[in-house]
C-alpha cells in the first residue's frame, strides 16, 4: 500500500497556495522560538481574525452563539481558540492539538560567572537533545526577566543581523583523541553546556579611593577582580536595566540563532529549529482561523511542557483546557457539570506532532512499510509508545476509518507511519492525556528529519497536506 508522492500532481494553483501558506509559516517560525513567544503571536493571530479574548467576553457579561470567536490563554504559555459551532458542544468539538516547546537550554537561575577573562552563562538542557550537537553553533537569547516591581522586561539577544550571536566552544580535534574515544552521549557533560557571553574587561575610571564610602570600594573591588563579568552585567544594565539578581527571576532560553531557510536547490523544504511541534502548531492554528461555518464547536489548543512529560500548569495534564470548556459552554448558555464531561467523552481530536521522516542515511532504524516519508502528506500514527506500546495511545478502529474517509474526501494526501523498528525505541504524544476524557484521539503529524536537533527539516507539501487534512477534519 505505498501511498503517493504529493508533488506529482500539484496544478499550479496549489503550488502557489503551498508557496504562500510556506512563507507564512517560515515568518512564524523564525519569530516564534519560545513558547511565550508563540502564544503571543498566536493571540494576534487570533485577534486579526475576529476572535475576541475569552476573559473580556466574561467581564462584560457576554454570551457566545454559533458563529462567535473566542480565545483563552494561560501563563501565557498555553492557548486554547474556540469556533462556536451550530450543534450544542454537548455533542462533542473537533479538537487539534499540538505543542509549542520545544528542545533547548536554558539558563540556571544563578547563571553568570568568570573564568579566566571569559564570561559563560551555565545552562540547564530541556527535553531531548543530543549535547554535543550545540557545541560551535551561533546561539541566540530569548525569554522574559521578571523583576521585583513587577515589570516583565523581554529580552532577544542574537536574531537581529546587527546583534552579536553566542556559543558553546568544543574541543579542537588536536586534543580531541580522548572525548572521540567516548560514546556519543559521553562527547560533552550537561554542566559542560556553558554559553560563552563576553571577553572585554570593564575598564573603571579613575578616582579618589579615599572618598569612596566601604560600600563603594567592596563594589569596586567586586568589579575589579571579576572585569569581564562586570562589563557584561553593565551592558545589560544599559539596554534592559536588569541586575544580577533579576537573574532568579527570570525565564531565558537558548536556541539557535537566525531564521528558517529554504532547503534544497528546488526550495522543496523548510531547514528552521523548532518544527517539533510549531510545525503542527501553526498548521493547526492556520487551519482554525481558515474556518468559516463549523457544525461542531472547533477548537485549536497549544501547550506546553509536551517534551517534559505535559506536565505543569501550563502541560497537557493541567485543567487549564478543561476550565476553558467550561466556561465557554457557560456562555454558550450550555453548561453543566455533566454536560461538560459528556462533551469531552464524544470529542474527537488530531494529537497533532511531528514523525520521524524516513531518512536514506539512517536507513536500519526504520520498517519501510510502516515509516513516513517526505512528500506523502500528513502522518497518522494510529498507536505511539514505546517497544511494546508502552505509553500509547492505540486509537480504535473505528476512529481510524473515520479519518481515511475524513481525508480521502477531502482529496488530502496522507499517509500511516510508526516511529522507527519496534525494538528501536519510540516517543510519546499528548494524545493519551486526552484520551483519559473518554475522547477519539488518533496522533497525526507532519514528518521531519533530524528530530529534535538544533535544525531540521521538513518538506513544503507535507506542510500543505497538513494544513488541508486540518481544514477537512475541523469541518467533519
Amino acid at each position: 500500500m505505498e501511498r503517493k508522492n504529493s508533488w506529482k500532481t500539484y496544478t499550479e494553483e496549489q503550488r502557489q497556495e503551498m508557496t504562500a501558506l510556506c512563507e507564512e509559516y517560515k515568518d512564524f517560525l523564525s519569530r516564534a522560538k519560545t513558547e511565550r513567544e508563540c502564544v503571543t503571536l498566536s493571540e494576534q493571530m487570533a485577534e486579526a481574525a475576529g476572535y475576541e479574548r475569552l476573559e473580556s467576553v466574561i467581564e462584560k457579561g457576554g454570551s457566545l452563539k454559533a458563529g462567535d470567536k473566542v480565545y483563552a490563554s494561560w501563563m501565557g504559555k498555553t492557548i486554547a481558540l474556540f469556533h462556536i459551532g451550530t450543534e450544542p458542544m454537548e455533542c462533542g468539538l473537533n479538537i487539534l492539538g499540538a505543542h509549542i516547546d520545544s528542545p533547548r537550554l536554558d539558563l540556571k537561575q544563578n547563571p553568570l560567572y568568570e573564568d579566566t577573562d571569559l564570561a559563560l552563562l551555565d545552562t540547564h538542557y530541556y527535553g531531548g537533545i543530543k549535547k554535543y550537537q550545540w557545541t560551535a553553533l551561533p546561539l541566540a537569547l530569548h525569554g522574559v526577566v521578571a523583576k521585583k516591581d513587577g515589570t516583565v522586561v523581554p529580552v532577544v539577544i542574537g536574531e537581529d543581523p546587527a546583534d552579536p550571536v553566542l556559543v558553546i566552544t568544543d574541543l579542537l580535534p588536536h586534543l580531541g583523541y580522548g572525548q572521540m574515544a567516548k560514546k556519543a552521549s559521553e562527547f560533552i557533560a550537561g554542566e559542560d553546556l556553558n554559553l560563552l557571553i563576553g571577553h572585554e574587561p570593564l575598564v573603571l575610571p579613575e578616582v579618589d579611593e579615599d572618598s569612596l564610602s566601604k560600600e563603594e570600594k567592596e563594589e569596586r573591588a567586586k568589579q575589579t577582580k571579576e572585569a569581564v563579568k562586570a562589563n557584561v552585567l553593565k551592558l545589560l544594565k544599559d539596554k534592559y536595566d536588569i541586575e544580577e539578581e533579576d537573574f532568579l527571576s527570570a525565564e531565558i532560553e537558548v536556541v539557535p540563532a537566525g531564521p528558517a531557510r529554504d532547503l534544497g536547490l528546488d526550495r522543496s523544504m523548510i531547514l528552521g529549529y523548532g518544527h517539533d511541534d510549531r510545525i503542527c502548531a501553526y498548521t493547526s492554528l492556520a487551519a482554525q482561523l481558515a474556518l468559516t461555518a463549523p457544525k461542531r464547536t472547533a477548537v485549536c489548543l497549544l501547550v506546553d511542557k509536551e517534551e517534559i512529560g505535559s506536565v505543569g500548569a501550563t502541560g497537557a495534564q493541567s485543567r487549564f483546557f478543561e476550565n476553558a470548556v467550561a466556561e465557554v459552554m457557560n456562555l454558550a448558555g450550555q453548561y453543566s457539570e455533566i454536560g461538560v464531561r459528556r462533551c469531552l467523552s464524544r470529542s474527537h481530536m488530531l494529537s497533532s506532532d511531528v514523525s520521524a521522516a524516513y531518512d536514506p542515511n539512517y536507513a536500519s532504524v526504520n520498517e519501510k512499510k510502516n515509516t513516513a516519508y517526505f512528500g506523502r502528506g500528513l502522518v497518522f500514527n494510529k498507536y505511539t509508545g514505546a517497544r511494546g506500546k508502552s505509553g500509547s495511545n492505540d486509537a480504535s478502529a473505528e476512529y481510524m476509518a473515520l479519518m481515511r474517509r475524513v481525508m480521502d474526501d477531502a482529496c488530502v494526501f496522507w499517509q500511516t507511519a510508526e516511529l522507527g523498528k519496534v525494538d528501536e525505541g519510540g516517543g510519546g504524544t499528548i494524545a493519551y492525556i486526552s484520551a483519559n476524557y473518554g475522547m477519539k484521539v488518533i496522533d497525526s503529524g507532519i514528518a521531519v528529519l533530524s528530530m529534535h536537533a538544533p535544525w531540521e527539516a521538513a518538506s513544503k507539501a507535507d506542510i500543505y497536506e497538513g494544513y488541508k487534512g486540518y481544514i477537512a477534519f475541523q469541518q467533519h
